[in-house]
């Protein structure tokens, strides 16, 4: 399986490369009041307006550093009736992809109700990687609110 892997701060993450639909760099973002603080805003991509949430703030609760390699993955997220609609992930040091079999992951043994979307490990000789599911991003409540459903994408 290919893997993108990114930062949030100095741990390193991944998500599987068939749930990516583009790398792009940081662009103007329109702010959502009243919106959760890791909901950084929306914006314009090919005549759709996506939400974008930064990575950093759901998982670390501080925001994503303003770099050159700090960027937005688009994704195709999952929704309850089969369909799915594009959501931007920002995140940082988005620079590399690495190949790995699924028999390599290592199941971390602990449970996460609020952060089901931290999935297995990988221990490489820097550090471990850890899986970023993608499909459980979002809590009912939060996708409900971020991508309805039965707007065609």
């Amino acid at each position: 399986m290919l893997l993108l892997l990114f930062h949030l701060g100095d741990e390193r993450y991944a998500i599987d490369s068939t749930k990516v639909v583009e790398i792009i760099p940081q662009v103007q973002l329109r702010k959502l009041y009243q919106a959760p603080k890791y909901v950084v805003g929306v914006f314009n991509y090919r005549s759709k307006i996506v939400p974008a949430i930064d990575l950093c703030y759901l998982i670390g609760d501080y925001p994503c550093r303003h770099c050159l390699s700090t960027r937005i993955i688009i994704v195709n997220y999952p929704l309850p009736d089969g369909t799915t609609r594009y959501l931007g992930l920002m995140a940082e040091r988005v620079t590399d992809t690495l190949y790995k079999s699924e028999r390599e992951w290592i199941p971390t043994e602990v449970t996460a109700e609020v952060a089901a979307y931290l999935g297995e490990m990988i221990p490489e000789k820097d550090g471990m990687i850890q899986r970023l599911r993608v499909d459980k991003l979002l809590s009912d409540s939060q996708r409900t609110w971020l991508l309805p459903e039965n707007r065609s994408q």
